[in-house]
């Protein structure tokens, strides 16, 4: 009897998490497939099934099914659930996946097995399949860029005479190199920690031991970083263009090759010891099985109805008062997607759309700019083009340039630059990001110029001043 009224809990509990759990996974799986979000999120879930395969193949368990963890566990994943739907947040929803795999290893006693591997470790494992990337860029983009910039700075001093380093830019002899968002090592980072998370699924190590160690891999990520920033800077000094793409890619390479060696000799750690006494597998009484069931259902069903109200809502922002004509061309107003309006009508800000002959003109004006906000790659990915950073100007004011070839085979050159209620000008979003999270500058406007790439490149210089002074930039 007590078997069968713990299946009827897991089935309920199980039919609670899938009802919670089926928006948060067809986003997650749709970032995989969508090019705006740049994920390979997808790889890591299967090495994460790989590593489950083994350890059911491996033996049978030897312990007792822990179902009053799996509870807990539960009610963790729901209550992370409802706070990205209030939120509106997509990957804190997802987040709660995560303990739906923690709860899962558990289960089916994946630590108890010959080839043991650890429930915990699993869940952080799986948090990699999210697309963190993009959200590490913009959040703490701006922070890697200045350390990469520092310590490559340090690497090249006792090399090069004539170094100047300011902020993000460096000049070797006369080589101007700048360590702009894509040259942060966000990715890289991510990679290292994500190896980290993976010996830990093996290794099973205690928590504090574990964070111990994630520091030396963070350091490990940090150097290679500076070291493959160094490299193209010197490469670039001594008449080297190491910034095309078959030199450019194989010193990345190299370097996260070296970090990841570096990594895997260092990080070595035991496995925890079990502790009889605080990892007891509590069981729940079977009388109070079916209420849990019943509430656990009622209760998903009301998380997944729970109404939206996303805290970071941008504060009216006055629209910016565009020119009527450009240069001769006459201004004309180009809608916005029904996608965009419902977008900004639930999250503020403004957007405005306009042309001027051959020059379009994109501005979002917002007091949230981690909502808001977003290099041009992110929607020109999702609408099929194929995107190329091209690197940053700072005249007339810092610029990130990015050639786009749509699905027509038409390409465009697109220029965008981040503007502060203050007046601060960036070609970084992360920067803008970061400024209005330590709140130096509360008020963004995004300025997106997009001409045709076959457009001569005084033309395009005319259009860009001529935009700058209409709308009396910086």
């Amino acid at each position: 009897m007590e078997q069968k009224r713990d299946t009827l809990l897991w089935t309920g509990l199980a039919l609670a998490s899938a009802l919670l759990a089926v928006e948060p996974l067809k986003w997650l799986v749709h970032s995989w497939h969508d090019p705006s979000y740049q994920s390979d999120g997808g790889l890591y879930c299967l090495a994460l099934f790989g590593l489950v395969g083994l350890s059911l193949k491996s033996s049978s368990p030897r312990a007792a099914p822990p179902t009053g963890r799996v509870f807990v566990l539960f009610l963790f994943a729901a209550g992370l659930r409802l706070l990205g739907q209030i939120l509106a947040v997509n990957i804190v929803s997802a987040l709660a996946l995560a303990a739906d795999i923690y709860a899962l290893a558990a289960l089916l006693r994946l630590e108890h097995r010959r080839f043991a591997i650890s429930p915990f470790w699993l869940a952080v494992f799986f948090l990699f399949a999210l697309p963190l990337g993009p959200i590490l860029q913009r959040v703490a983009g701006y922070p890697l860029q200045r350390l990469s910039a520092e310590v490559a700075c340090r690497m090249l001093s006792p090399v090069f005479d004539d170094l100047i380093c300011e902020g993000v830019r460096l000049q070797v002899n006369g080589a101007d190199v700048l360590v702009d968002l894509p040259c942060s090592g966000a990715s890289g980072l991510l990679l290292m920690v994500s190896l980290w998370a993976f010996l830990n699924v093996i290794y099973r190590p205690a928590f504090l031991p574990a964070i111990s160690g994630l520091g030396v891999v963070m350091l490990f990520a940090l150097l290679g970083n500076a070291l493959r920033i160094s490299l193209l800077a010197a490469g670039l000094a001594l008449g080297y263009d190491t910034m095309v793409q078959v030199p450019h890619v194989a010193i990345g390479v190299m370097t996260i090759a070296l970090s990841g060696g570096l990594s895997l000799c260092f990080y070595r750690p035991t496995p925890a010891r079990r502790n009889s006494r605080i990892c007891v597998a509590w069981q729940i009484p079977w009388q109070a099985q079916l209420p849990i069931v019943a509430c656990a259902i009622i209760a998903a069903l009301s998380i997944v109805s729970a109404p939206g109200r996303p805290l970071d809502v941008s504060a009216p922002v006055k629209a910016a008062i565009l020119p009527i004509q450009l240069r001769g061309h006459p201004a004309v107003e180009v809608a916005l997607s029904e996608i965009e309006q419902h977008y900004f009508t639930a999250f503020g800000g403004t957007a405005q759309k306009v042309q001027y002959g051959p020059l379009g003109l994109n501005l979002v004006s917002t007091s949230s700019p981690l909502r808001h906000l977003h290099s041009p790659e992110t929607c020109l990915r999702g609408m099929g083009f194929e995107v190329a950073f091209k690197g940053t100007r700072f005249d007339p004011i810092p610029t990130s340039i990015y050639e786009a070839t749509g699905p027509d085979g038409q390409v465009w050159t697109v220029a965008v630059s981040f503007i502060s209620e203050q007046g601060y000008a960036t070609a970084s979003v992360g920067e803008a990001v970061w400024r209005w999270l330590i709140g130096t500058s509360r008020t963004w406007r995004s300025v997106q110029r997009i001409t045709p790439a076959a457009l001569p490149e005084t033309a395009r210089n005319s259009y860009e001043l001529a935009t700058l002074a209409a709308l009396d930039l910086p």
